[in-house]
């Protein structure tokens, strides 16, 4: 019988997944062996299960048994392998997901177990022959949406037609025909087309600012033109009002002047009357007491003055006639109206001085119109 080399290491003894020492050695339908504890729970944390090592699949979760030759030798030539402590995952940083106890910063993912590894874990990639053939890029979460949901094969092609990662699989089923390219070339072409955006995007803000600009100077011109236009409608209007004033005051003091000339005539024709009244009074009296007196003398020396009445004035003649108002309102409403068309006739002129200032000004902010003096040139 020839003699078999028992010689063992430290590397032939370790859990490729803690990389200490096994602890109840099992072995896969693969044949590779790992710590129970260690398998179990690399599986309980994936959609699918697969030998960490030579990321064989399997259909339904292996029946693991107990290696127990590999177990009696770990208890007889096993010692502890160190691992030198490595930080803990931060917030924000892609975890590794071998780690079964406190999860450590992953360093690398490897695009084709799609598992993220800390330093200590990433240590059989770079040893094992067939692990170091698995690519590994920088860390990055989610590694399973790399694979194809429908064949199970990393994601490595894009379909130009579709617009979308396929795998190798998808090429020969449902994309036959489709022109496709590897991802890298496909990314070379859309960082080209994005460094244009990138090109593009400044001139475009820049051309947008500048609208904005342009914006905001129509909305304050706009607002000048505005306060421009109110007050020149205040001046033309309050014009307007002075004049429809000026009528109503104009036509009140009409009225009044007539009114106080009626009062004055009828004043002195009551004064007049009344003096009569007074004079006709003492006559009466004076004539009375002649009639009781007998005194001869005395009564023909009175009678002599009390003979001849007085010369007054023939009252059925004379009347106090009310002023009239016929077609005086009518006068000065339309005195009012030929004082609006004036008015109108200058606006309207001012209109059309406007336009052709703002027509030759091509646009730009047009010389103000003064309306002073209106008032003056359209009273009556």
């Amino acid at each position: 019988m020839a003699s078999a080399n028992t010689s063992w290491s430290e590397e032939n003894l370790s859990c490729t997944i803690c990389l200490d020492v096994f602890d109840s050695p099992v072995t896969t339908p693969c044949g590779h062996n790992f710590c129970s504890t260690c398998i179990n729970n690399f599986w309980e944390e994936k959609l699918e299960y697969k030998c960490p090592l030579c990321n064989e699949l399997f259909h339904t979760r292996p029946d693991l048994r107990v290696n127990t030759l590999l177990s009696e030798v770990v208890d007889r030539f096993g010692t502890p392998v160190r691992v030198e402590e490595e930080p803990c995952v931060e917030p924000g940083e892609v975890p590794c997901d071998v780690c079964t106890g406190t999860q450590l910063k992953a360093v690398k993912s490897c695009l084709v177990c799609l598992i993220s590894y800390c330093q200590t874990h990433l240590e059989p990639h770079q040893r094992v022959t067939v692990l170091k053939k698995h690519p590994l890029v920088e860390p990055m979460d989610r590694l399973e949406d790399r694979m194809c949901k429908k064949h199970d094969r990393i994601l490595e092609l894009f379909c130009k037609k579709e617009q979308v990662c396929v795998c190798l699989l998808c090429t020969v089923t449902d994309h036959k025909s489709h022109p496709v390219v590897p991802l890298k070339e496909e990314y070379e072409v859309k960082t080209a087309q994005l460094g244009k955006i990138e090109a593009e995007v400044p001139q475009r803000i820049q051309e947008r600012k500048l609208k904005i600009k342009e914006v905001k100077d129509t909305v304050e011109l706009s607002k000048k033109d505005a306060d421009k236009e109110i007050a020149e409608a205040r001046q033309a209007l309050t014009a307007l009002i002075g004049c429809v004033e000026k009528c109503l005051n104009d036509f009140n003091q009409m009225v009044k002047e007539r009114l106080k000339s009626t009062e004055k005539q009828a004043e002195d024709l009551i004064k007049e009357l009344e003096q009569e009244v007074v004079d006709m009074t003492k006559r009466m009296s004076t004539v009375k007491q002649l009639l009781h007196t007998e005194d001869h003398l005395h009564f023909l020396k009175a009678f002599r003055s009390l003979k001849d009445p007085p010369r007054n004035r023939m009252w059925s003649t004379v009347n106090v006639r009310p002023p009239s108002y016929e077609g005086e309102l009518g006068k000065s409403l339309q005195q009012l109206e030929e004082t609006l068309d004036i008015e109108m006739k200058m606006l309207r002129s001012c209109d059309e001085l406007k336009r052709v200032q703002k027509h030759k000004s091509n646009g730009g902010p047009y010389s103000a119109i003064s309306l002073a003096g209106l008032a003056a040139v359209i009273s009556p």
